[in-house]
């Protein structure tokens, strides 16, 4: 027995072309169905006309649309609210978007379970096992704390909690380890694995194939609105028979894009900055230089300051102690009215693009404001990869791959000497990503751009980075070269971030009955 069944789905908008033509699919009470596929493939917009959330102007037609074996294509909205949090859970995208920034995170789980009995001691109760069971250690502190207060990666688990504490029957999960560290990755994976076990359906929507692969039963492969492939896990990973199926395999692999290069004078010195909230330590004591053309990578799992650190580096904060220089001038020292006189040469690519970006403006507009005289959008959208078409859109009218990438055209129009990337490829597939970091060395070679990466992915470090520094607690616990702490890392912590790092497995269904799973 199936719990949704779907046969012939149809989505378009207006009179746009249609962005989902003709896809079936269904998933049973214990199976996993992933989705995998480019950005602005039609995926999350496929799963969230599973809750009638398929976006304004949507216009949703399906030969077959059964859930729970009801016929979800005469619900009226009525249905569809019954449906939402009770039936089926939904993790979205981006957290900062989902979560009330008005309520705390207590208050925001216990919302999903408000009409459990027992009232306000059982809803409450409720609440803090969700948010134990999405791995948030110190629930009582965070149960106070409002989404702003959180690192990106806490209030990820923050919304897998509130998406998992009613126990629906079917959870939707739309890229649910994008913003997580490796560490953390393992343990919102091995959290859907015991949801599936529990015989909750899941519908896992990812551009990662080695969190997929821990997952999923069975894998359809979309592209431009279709599947082009579908299959158990082990027959698309292993057996692909698509191109495209193919040219994703391919694309996930982490191959060093850059070797050594023209290096100029120092452009920024961190040097002993620390940051303190009340007795919090959030950065503890860290230096760290970055020359024209050099990356420095910054890893560390949720909440080990690796954004703080990046806040303090653009001067949007000022340390408790400690310096900042950009090309000689003490940034962090500087009065607000002279530093605005160069922050156009430090610029900021965001963890979350739809939080930087002003949703009533267009693209157009959003970078238009960042250019120099002169320089036109559509050149700088065409130089990180999107249609000219694409200016006259709002932030939540593209997928969330294009939403990053508006967010670099931003950031490289005033052709800074610094850039921070907070996260800058964690929400893009694997091929769009690997664009994005060649464009990136590219730039910086011709330029003598110096980048401070900061990211959970150890594998983009591998790639892109010079110098990488381990953060943990609020303080670099190791440095070095990347390739020397890669091969032979002298601090436990690297070693287990090394050792998580996610590589493609069998599925846990098809590991029953030993074998050590693993692909080469």
């Amino acid at each position: 027995m199936t719990f949704v069944e779907v046969s012939g789905l149809r989505i378009g908008f207006g009179a746009q072309k249609r962005v989902v033509s003709g896809v079936s699919f269904a998933i049973a009470p214990g199976e996993c169905l992933a989705f995998v596929g480019e950005s602005g493939s039609g995926k999350s917009v496929t799963a969230r006309a599973l809750l009638g959330l398929s976006g304004p102007g949507a216009t949703v037609h399906a030969d077959r649309f059964l859930i729970d074996g009801r016929d979800a294509t005469g619900f009226d909205a009525a249905d569809w609210r019954d449906v939402r949090g009770r039936r089926i859970g939904l993790v979205a995208q981006d957290a900062m978007e989902s979560l009330d920034p008005l309520r705390t995170i207590g208050r925001e789980v216990q919302e999903a379970v408000r009409e459990a009995p027992g009232g306000s001691p059982e809803r409450k109760r409720l609440a803090f096992d969700a948010l134990h069971r999405a791995g948030i250690a110190d629930a009582i502190t965070r149960f106070g704390q409002y989404p702003h207060e959180l690192s990106g990666g806490l209030r990820q688990r923050a919304l897998i909690a509130s998406a998992v504490a009613a126990r629906p029957d079917l959870l939707v999960a739309d890229e649910p380890t994008t913003a997580l560290d490796v560490i953390t990755q393992q343990t919102i994976l091995d959290l859907v694995v015991d949801i599936k076990r529990e015989g909750t359906a899941i519908l896992f929507i990812s551009h990662d194939l080695a969190a997929i692969s821990k997952v999923a039963d069975r894998i359809a492969v979309m592209k431009d609105g279709v599947f082009v492939e579908q299959g158990t896990t082990e027959e698309i990973l292993t057996r692909p028979s698509h191109d495209y199926t193919r040219h994703l395999l391919d694309s996930s692999k982490h191959n060093r894009r850059v070797g050594p290069g023209k290096r100029g004078n120092t452009v920024l010195d961190v040097a002993g900055v620390s940051k303190s909230y009340g007795r919090r330590v959030a950065v503890g004591d860290v230096s760290l230089t970055a020359a024209a053309g050099e990356t420095v990578g910054i890893v560390g799992e949720s909440g080990a300051g690796k954004s703080t650190l990046g806040r303090l580096i653009m001067g949007l904060d000022r340390p408790s102690t400690g310096t900042i220089q950009v090309n000689g001038a003490p940034w962090s020292e500087l009065p607000e009215r002279r530093r605005r006189r160069i922050r156009r040469r430090i610029q900021l690519i965001h963890q979350n693009p739809l939080a930087a970006c002003d949703p009533r403006y267009s693209v157009r507009r959003i970078i238009a404001e960042a250019t120099r005289p002169g320089t036109a959008v559509t050149e700088l959208l065409a130089l990180v990869g999107l249609p000219a078409d694409v200016e006259r859109r709002r932030p939540d009218e593209i997928s969330g791959g294009q939403r990053q990438r508006v967010a670099i055209a931003r950031a490289l129009a005033t052709e800074p000497d610094v850039l921070v990337c907070d996260e800058a490829v964690s929400a893009l597939d694997a091929s769009v990503r690997g664009e994005i970091l060649d464009l990136l060395a590219e730039i910086q070679k011709e330029r003598l751009l110096g980048i401070v990466f900061i990211t959970h992915d150890l594998g983009v470090v591998q790639e892109i980075c010079d110098r990488v520094h381990v953060m943990k607690d609020g303080v670099v616990v190791e440095s070095g070269w990347t390739a020397e702490v890669f091969e032979n890392p002298q601090h436990a912590y690297t070693a287990a971030l090394l050792d998580s790092v996610p590589r493609i497995e069998f599925p846990v269904t098809a590991r029953v009955g030993g074998g050590d799973g693993a692909w080469t």
